[in-house]
Formats: C-alpha cells, sequence, structure tokens
C-alpha cells in the first residue's frame, strides 16, 4: 500500500522483501476467508481498536472501511458483506486480489527484489545481507513495514525490534493478541475435543466478546478468546457465562420447577437445555456443582476457566507491542531519524480479529507512503 502512494505520483520505489516471494502473510490471512474490513459505523470500528491505540484514530479516519472496499473493488474484487458485517471478496481468497495488485506495482514501475534482508543501516545507507552478498542502499525515503512477531515462517519473526532500539527507538516487547489459550484439561475431556462451545459470552478484565469457542486437545481457540486476549495478558481470569440469553432468575425459576428425582444432567437438559458440551464444562471447573438452584445460576453465568495461558507468540494471529507513539511524529516517521517512515503491525497498536487488523495495516501504509512521497518532493525543491 505504502508502494502505491509513493510511485502513483511518479516517484521511483524498490520494494525490498527477505522472503522468496511477496505477502506470505496476507495469503495466509486469507486462507480461511480474506475478511478485509468490517461494515459498520465509523465511531463503531474506531472504537474496535484496543486501548492504547487511540493515537490511529486519524489515520483510520482517513483510510477507514469504506476506502478499504474502494481499494479492492478497484483492483478488480466484487466484495460482499456477512450478516455478522465482516467484509470479504467474493472468491474469499487473497491471491486473486494480491495478483492484480501486483500487477499494478509493475505497471507503476516499482521494481522488487527478494531474498534481501535488511541488517540496518551504515551511515545513512540501507544495509541488506542478498544472495550475491552484502549491499548497500541510499534512498531519499525509506518506508520499514516488516510486520510483527508471529508467524516467524511466512516473514515476520520481529528481528528487526533490535535494530531499532539500538538505534534509539522505543519499541514495547511484543506480547501475543488474538491467540488460543492453553488449558490443562482432565482426560475427560478428551471426547470433547475439535468441539464448538456456541452461544456464550466470555470476560476477562474489561474485555467481554460473545460468540463461539473451540475445545482443542490444548486449550480453546476461536473469535471469543481471541477478543478477550488483551484481558488475559493483564492476568486477569476468564470467565464463561454459558447461558448469555438467559438471567438468573430466569435460570432460578426454571432450576426450581425441575423435578426433585433429576439428576443434574437431567436438570440442566431439561430445564436449560444446556448441551453435553457446556455441562463438560461445567464438570470441568466446577465440581462438584451446587445443589442450589441459586448457586448453580451464578455457575452459569460465571464459570471461572481456571489454570489459562495464552498460546504461544509465534502462533498468535497478532501481536501488541512493536515502536510506540512517542518514537514517531505525525506522519508515522521515526523520531531519531528523518526520511524512515514506519507501517502495519511494527507499529504498537492492537486490535481485535473482523478485518480490524488488515485495515490499520492498509491504513497505516497508506498513510506513511503519502507522508514519504511528500517528504521526498520537499526534499527535492
Amino acid at each position: 500500500m505504502a508502494a502505491v502512494r509513493v510511485a502513483s505520483v511518479g516517484l521511483p520505489v524498490i520494494i525490498v522483501d527477505h522472503k522468496p516471494s511477496l505477502a506470505r502473510k496476507f495469503l495466509m490471512a486469507g486462507k480461511s476467508g480474506l475478511n478485509l474490513t468490517m461494515d459498520e459505523p465509523r465511531d463503531v470500528f474506531l472504537d474496535r481498536y484496543f486501548e492504547g491505540a487511540s493515537w490511529l484514530r486519524p489515520i483510520l479516519s482517513e483510510f477507514g472501511p469504506e476506502q478499504v472496499k474502494v481499494f479492492a473493488v478497484e483492483l478488480e474484487q466484487e466484495l460482499f458483506t456477512g450478516s455478522s458485517g465482516r467484509v470479504f471478496p467474493v472468491s474469499m481468497k487473497a491471491s486473486p486480489l494480491l495478483r492484480v495488485w501486483l500487477r499494478r506495482l509493475d505497471a507503476l514501475g516499482v521494481k522488487t527484489e527478494l531474498g534481501w534482508r535488511w541488517t540496518g543501516w551504515n551511515g545513512d545507507k540501507l544495509s541488506f545481507d542478498t544472495p550475491e552478498g552484502d549491499r548497500e542502499v541510499e534512498a531519499s525515503a525509506t518506508i520499514l513495514a516488516l510486520g510483527g512477531g508471529s508467524w516467524a515462517r511466512l516473514g515476520s519473526d520481529g528481528k528487526w525490534a533490535s535494530i531499532l532500539a539500538s538505534d534509539g527507538v522505543d519499541v514495547a516487547p511484543f506480547e501475543p493478541s488474538n491467540v488460543a489459550i492453553e488449558v490443562p484439561w482432565s482426560r475427560y475431556m478428551a471426547p470433547f475435543w475439535g468441539t464448538a462451545v456456541k452461544s456464550i459470552s466470555l470476560r476477562a478484565g474489561q474485555f467481554m466478546s460473545r460468540g463461539e469457542v473451540v475445545i482443542t486437545k490444548t486449550g480453546l481457540e476461536g473469535g471469543g478468546v481471541y477478543s478477550v486476549s488483551p484481558g488475559l495478558r493483564g492476568e486477569a481470569e476468564l470467565e464463561v457465562d454459558l447461558l448469555p440469553d438467559m438471567n438468573r432468575e430466569d435460570i432460578i425459576s426454571r432450576l426450581k420447577g425441575a423435578k426433585p428425582s433429576d439428576s443434574m444432567a437431567n436438570k440442566l437438559r431439561k430445564s436449560l437445555r444446556v448441551p453435553k458440551v457446556k455441562q463438560a464444562l461445567l464438570q470441568e471447573f466446577a465440581r462438584p456443582l451446587p445443589t442450589q438452584p441459586e448457586a448453580l445460576a451464578e455457575t452459569l453465568k460465571a464459570l471461572p476457566i481456571t489454570g489459562t495461558a495464552l498460546g504461544p507468540l509465534d502462533g498468535a494471529i497478532s501481536t501488541a507491542g512493536g515502536v510506540r507513539q512517542s518514537s514517531v511524529d505525525e506522519k508515522l516517521m521515526l523520531r531519531t531519524r528523518a526520511g524512515t517512515f514506519v507501517a502495519g503491525e511494527m507499529l504498537n497498536w492492537d486490535a481485535p480479529t473482523g478485518g480490524y487488523l488488515i485495515t490499520a495495516c492498509l491504513a497505516t501504509g497508506s498513510w506513511a507512503g503519502q507522508a514519504a512521497a511528500d517528504w521526498v518532493k520537499a526534499s527535492h525543491t
């Protein structure tokens, strides 16, 4: 996106990537359906970004969901909006969009160097480790879009952090976001591995979500858990409301109306329609279950999932951490190095899944690209 902005005003651009091909993480993002953005009111959209990302609001206000949709249509993608508001290309894949995008860059004269790993600066020159040996490049402006710290095999290994830190840039440590959680299951949960737990709400500290999760051999994954991962990073306890569409009073009333002779499993099934997988979670974390309707209702509405840990950083969909706001100006230029701009997930911001991640990467790329183009023009007048 940054390259498009710079090349569109007639400036020569080189894209450098240390992998053998471009956009590997973008292609992975489209593996299960390329969720480009979210179709919702702008204020609601902006509020989805987690605390600490408010400094991106001007950038996202200039390049938000509508601009993403226009951009995709210009790249010959027919779009549709799902029932949840998520926007996808009809093809559901990233590859058709990427092919047109790369053709557009080629038509603009953008050059590409693959297999080049950036190793820092030598004075004002950029240093690279390339298949042909060490190379140095002198540029009028540089845009760093080096990714976060997850999915290293796709290119975003976070190794750039030490280079920038040694240059005086304040870099927040990487932490997993939108990540599965690890749960030390007992052997009794094995029959439920791979089972979805639907119609629940989750809470971790101030973060709440309504959705579903999937029980895996190692824990829980899915959109419901991903959205509360910032709270779990803060060591808050995960609580699950197994019956979010019922209030405590209704639950108590139904339990009191159950037959005294019914087993606990039958009371839950007949009176409240609690499926086996939810009953298994109850037994896993609250056994022995309280027999009093009031106490059981409380457990159903706020089941503590104990002993959890966030999944590994490299397996996270995205990462928090990166270049702090204090290290860049309002144009996303590094304060320690004039003419060098930063974009994408390597900036210190965080957001849930649902198109918010891709939108912010596109938006910061557009913003940094325009700023870099303006910088070069101003430097040569």
